[in-house]
């Protein structure tokens, strides 16, 4: 059995190809990406590495040749981009004969109103039509994407949010990555759907366990989206990012990643990392870079 990981020079994609060696021998494991001399240190550790992009369809079938067992890895951009890319892969996928895809998504995924969703709902209507097995990997939302506010709380700033009560389901990426590599390695999982979900928390109740952390209060600063915009501008953030770290936060508002679930219990054997762990990661890590 041959199982291939994409985009697995990023974040995510690192992790879940680092949770796959722990278990399966290298010679079972490919990795697509679209610059191969960055996965020179999986090839010398016996992986294959293949070029594949999603943007080039003719490479994707000579990456996806031979693979039994596909994880697709949601790629970046906006939504007409990933919607193109993802089409792609699915399509080279089905020319390749794979016979099983696992797809990382997002929460409440084909019902989401989430500005992020339209990509995800594309991408698993694709996989379904192909007709070949599936599982759909729900991903809430990393901790990890709220590292700008912890340095930023590190550094004396408030917790700032326009997301009101809106809850989240935070948990680590390495979390998710074990559940992607468990349902990419074991059988069982065809045409399951697992909504990833750690404890869901409110921002005040994040600034809450960040401050048990770091042993100092951590003021929460609700404002509405214009206001938030204009301090992440003055923040430094690019322009061209700002729209999205909004629509993050009215995401959050509308409740869009308020979905309970236990599936890291039922693919890991074990709940979320908790969130005073997972933040007591993150602010080493903060730390260790300054």
């Amino acid at each position: 059995m041959k199982m291939l990981v994409t985009g697995a020079t990023g974040k995510l994609g690192t992790k879940v190809v680092e949770a796959l060696l722990k278990t399966v021998p290298a010679n079972q494991l490919a990795v697509s990406v679209r610059n191969p001399e960055k996965a020179e240190g999986l090839r010398a550790r016996g992986v294959e590495v293949r070029q594949g992009d999603f943007d080039r369809p003719d490479t994707l079938d000579a990456a996806f040749s031979g693979i039994n067992r596909l994880l697709i890895i949601s790629a970046d951009g906006d939504n007409e981009t990933r919607i193109r890319q993802h089409t792609n892969a699915v399509a080279a996928a089905a020319r390749a004969g794979v016979t099983f895809i696992a797809y990382t998504s997002i929460a409440n995924g084909m019902e989401s109103n989430n500005f992020l969703a339209p990509t995800h709902k594309a991408t698993e209507e694709a996989i379904i039509k192909t007709g070949i097995p599936y599982s759909f990997l729900r991903n809430n939302w990393y901790l990890e994407n709220e590292s700008s506010s912890i340095q930023g709380v590190l550094a004396g700033a408030p917790w700032v949010t326009s997301a009101g009560t809106g809850k989240v389901g935070w948990a680590l990426q390495e979390d998710y990555a074990e559940a992607a590599a468990a349902v990419l390695f074991s059988n069982g999982h065809e045409n399951t759907i697992y909504e990833l979900s750690g404890k869901l928390l409110t921002q005040e109740e994040l600034a809450s366990a960040l401050s048990t952390v770091l042993g100092k209060e951590v003021p929460v600063q609700q404002v509405d989206d214009k206001t938030y915009a204009k301090i992440m501008k003055n923040a430094g953030v690019p322009d061209f990012l700002i729209p999205f770290l909004v629509g993050i936060q009215k995401g959050i508002r509308e409740g869009t990643l308020e979905i309970e679930s236990n599936d890291f219990e039922k693919l890991l054997g074990r709940p979320a990392t908790p969130i005073n762990v997972g933040l007591t990661q993150i602010v080493k890590g903060i730390s260790e870079r300054a």
